[in-house]
C-alpha cells in the first residue's frame, strides 16, 4: 500500500474519532445541564435568570427616585406590596369603606364631637377588625380587583379613609396601621386646614404616601359643591387634582364629596376632571356593582368600641339604592 495513502487514511480515522469524542462530550454536557435545571426549584431558576438580567442593565441615573423612596419606607416597615398580596383572592370582592376624621379626644365645646375618635379607641377598632378577619386595602387595589380580577391580600377587604387632612391622622393613625402593615386613604383638602389649625404639613403628607397610603381629595377647600358655578367647580375639583398630582407625584384618581353633598352637575365635573370614581356618606358596602361615582361609606363615630364597629360593618352589608336627590 502507498505509505502516503495509508497515512492519510490513518489521519482521517484519528480525526473522525476526535470529532465523535467531542460530539459525545457536548451531548453529555447538555444532558447534565438539563438535569441540573430540572432539579432546581422554579423560584431558584427564576432567581438565577433575574440575577443575570440585572447584571447586564443598570438603571438610569435619577430615575424613579420618588418610587424608590416609598419602596424603601415600606421595606423598613417590614412589608413589601408583593409579599403582602401574595396568596390573595382574585374574585370580585365587596368591601366596607370606613370614614374617619380627627384621631384625638374632642376638645371642650367641639361642634361635632362625634367626629373625634381617640387614638386608643382607634387602635382597639383596628385590632378588632383584624381579629374579625379584615385586612385593609386601598381604593385603587379594590377597583383593580373589580375591574380585572387583581388579587387582594388574604382576608376580608376593608378600606380605611380619612377626611380633611388632620395632623392627628399622621400622628395617631399612621403608627397603628403601620404596626398592622395596613395602608389607608387620605382625602385631603388643599386650603382651610393649615398646620396651625391642626392640619398636616406637606412633609407629613409625603410621609403618608411613603408609607403606602393613597392620596385622594375632597377638593381645594372642602366647599359646598352643589351651589357653585361651573368655573368654581372646575377650580375645586380639577385644579385640586392637578395641584396634588404636581405636588406629590401621585395619581389622585378618587374624589370624596365634601359633607357627602353632590348633584348630577358635580358628578359631571368630577368625571371631566379625570377621577375614576367618588365616595359619599351613604352607609353600605362598595362592590363591583356599585355606581363608581356614588360609592357608599360607613362613618365611624367616637365612642365606638371594636366589637361595636364590627357589628356596625356587618349590619351595613347591603348596598344602598341611589338616593332620590341624585336626579
Amino acid at each position: 500500500m502507498d505509505p502516503y495513502l495509508s497515512d492519510r487514511r490513518s489521519a482521517r480515522s484519528a480525526g473522525l474519532r476526535r470529532r465523535r469524542m467531542l460530539a459525545a462530550g457536548a451531548l453529555l454536557a447538555l444532558v447534565i445541564a438539563v438535569a441540573l435545571a430540572l432539579a432546581l426549584p422554579g423560584g431558584a431558576r427564576r432567581t438565577a435568570v433575574s440575577r443575570s438580567a440585572r447584571a447586564g442593565a443598570a438603571p438610569a441615573a435619577g430615575a424613579g427616585s420618588a418610587s424608590a423612596s416609598a419602596g424603601r419606607s415600606r421595606s423598613a416597615s417590614g412589608q413589601s406590596a408583593s409579599a403582602h398580596r401574595a396568596g390573595g383572592h382574585s374574585a370580585p370582592e365587596a368591601a366596607p369603606i370606613l370614614m374617619y376624621h380627627v384621631i384625638n379626644p374632642p376638645p371642650a365645646g367641639a361642634p361635632f364631637p362625634g367626629l373625634y375618635v381617640p387614638a386608643a379607641e382607634f387602635a382597639e377598632q383596628m385590632h378588632a377588625l383584624k381579629a374579625a378577619g379584615f385586612v385593609a386595602v386601598t381604593l385603587e387595589e379594590l377597583a383593580a380587583n373589580w375591574r380585572e380580577g387583581a388579587p387582594l391580600p388574604p382576608g376580608r377587604p376593608v378600606v380605611i379613609s380619612f377626611d380633611n387632612g388632620y395632623q392627628s391622622q399622621y400622628d395617631n393613625a399612621l403608627p397603628v396601621l403601620e404596626a398592622l402593615h395596613w395602608q389607608a386613604i387620605e382625602n385631603i383638602q388643599l386650603s382651610g386646614l393649615p398646620p396651625s389649625q391642626g392640619g398636616m404639613s406637606e412633609a407629613e403628607v409625603r410621609g403618608l404616601i411613603a408609607a403606602g397610603w393613597e392620596l385622594d381629595t375632597q377638593g381645594y377647600s372642602h366647599a359646598e359643591l352643589p351651589i357653585l358655578s361651573p368655573e368654581e367647580l372646575h377650580f375645586q375639583i380639577a385644579v385640586a387634582r392637578q395641584t396634588l398630582r404636581r405636588r406629590y407625584h401621585v395619581p389622585v384618581r378618587w374624589f370624596c364629596y365634601p359633607s357627602g353633598h353632590y348633584t348630577a352637575a358635580v358628578i359631571a365635573a368630577v368625571r371631566q376632571a379625570g377621577f375614576v370614581g367618588a365616595t359619599t356618606v351613604i352607609p353600605g358596602w362598595a362592590s363591583a356593582a356599585s355606581e363608581p361615582y356614588r360609592l357608599p361609606r360607613i362613618r365611624v363615630l367616637g365612642g365606638t368600641n371594636g366589637a361595636q364597629l364590627v357589628a356596625l360593618i356587618e349590619g351595613s352589608r347591603k348596598e344602598p339604592a341611589p338616593p332620590p336627590s341624585y336626579t
